[in-house]
């Protein structure tokens, strides 16, 4: 049996060295300054006119969606919404420079990314109504996406649970000698699961063609990030494990489709994991049941709605004469008239029977199943008013 050393990378001492927090310095990407003007020096990635113009009207479609959706929600046509306001660059920009055959695992602020994949607006809405139409029979809360064929997993409602789950998906691309790798994406709040400390170190330890997509927006839900870690973000923490590290603002664009082509490449070349800690900013609430007036200042979201992804993209379109203001308007015109027809559309559309609800499991339903659903349709009709929309279909 080979003899091991693990002491063999480490240097000696005669004296107490204290290690200070801060002693390494991470830099952030940055390659747009907040007016969309390129720095002197920035090394801007190789990106053409219909791919930087995809990006931008991605990032615009979502911010009309997430608007609209969350007026909805406050009409009491859908249940919860969550917008992603501010961090659309973070999800649309990483997206772009990922390949189709790459597997997403999300948390719940990605929708641009799953826009960016080709998923329609009817797809968005029969999900969010959770009506026939949506694959899932309407078994997941609102924006709790999933897609197969555009290799995007199901969303789950329990932070950090897709952050080792990613870690295994990409152990067994590995495996299969895939030419993919997988992206995880999460907020700053859920690298405080346990869940992260396990799935980052397991990629390390493994060898795992994976990126860890950290959204570092300053807040988790009404927490700020001054209260929730000590350290230097999220970033020293891949530095701790052993993984390659990337930071990066997360409200410039160009830089997030660089540092993410970059780290796709030196997943899938040197077979490892890298984390990209994007520093980016909520500028929406939580979700609709959260209000950050509670927590924050309206001068400090104002600081943050002057470094707008949107508005820096175009601005830098507009600097190489890729941007046109009137086919913009047109396209952002159209976008919401299609977001506001799917919409009721799609609200008309019935949901699936209450029997469907124990389908798909099993091959067939057992005992223990049928004895819940006759308990649940025995409810509904004791207190039909309280479940309109099942309360017809209960037989």
């Amino acid at each position: 049996m080979e003899d091991r050393n693990h002491l063999g990378k480490i240097k000696t001492t005669n004296r107490v060295e204290v290690i200070g927090n801060g002693l390494i310095d991470i830099p952030m990407l940055q390659l747009l300054k907040p007016d969309g003007s390129e720095h002197e020096t920035a090394q801007l990635p190789e990106i053409d006119q219909t791919l930087a113009l995809k990006i931008h009207d991605t990032m615009e479609y979502i911010r009309i969606l997430d608007e609209r959706m969350v007026a909805a929600q406050r009409q009491g046509r859908i249940s919860f919404y969550l917008a992603s306001t501010g961090e659309e660059a973070a999800a649309v920009a990483s997206a772009a420079a990922l390949s189709p055959n790459d597997m997403i695992m999300s948390q719940y602020r990605e929708q641009g990314a799953l826009a960016f994949r080709g998923y329609t607006t009817d797809q968005f809405m029969n999900q969010m109504f959770s009506n026939k139409a949506d694959p899932n029979k309407g078994r997941q809360m609102p924006i709790h996406y999933g897609d197969k064929a555009l290799n995007f997993m199901t969303i789950s409602s329990p932070l950090g649970t897709q952050i080792p789950q990613a870690s295994g998906y990409a152990y067994g691309q590995k495996m299969a000698g895939n030419d993919a790798i997988t992206i995880c994406y999460f907020g700053e709040g859920a690298a405080s699961e346990g869940d992260f400390h396990a799935g980052v170190n397991m990629a390390a330890v493994l060898n795992c063609p994976v990126i860890f997509f950290c959204r570092n927006n300053g807040y988790a839900i009404s927490t700020p990030s001054e209260e929730q870690f000590a350290g230097d973000g999220i970033a020293s923490r891949g530095i701790g494990y052993g993984v390659k590290t990337i930071r990066v603002d997360g409200n410039d664009p160009l830089a997030v489709f660089a540092a993410t082509q970059e780290a796709r490449r030196i997943a899938l070349a040197e077979m490892c994991p890298v984390l990209i800690e994007a520093m980016t900013y909520r500028l929406a609430a939580h979700s609709t049941s959260d209000d950050p007036t509670g927590y924050r200042s309206k001068d400090e979201e104002d600081k943050w709605r002057a470094k707008d992804p949107i508005a820096r993209m175009a601005n830098w379109l507009n600097h190489k004469g890729w941007f046109d203001e009137k086919q913009n308007k047109a396209k952002v015109d159209k976008a919401r008239q299609d977001v506001l027809a799917a919409l009721k559309v799609s609200e008309t559309v019935p949901i699936c029977g209450i029997d469907e609800i124990v389908e798909d499991v099993y091959d067939s339903v057992p005992w223990h199943l049928q004895d819940q659903l006759t308990s649940l349709k025995a409810h509904i009709k004791q207190y039909p008013k309280k479940y309109p929309k099942t309360s017809g279909s209960v037989r």
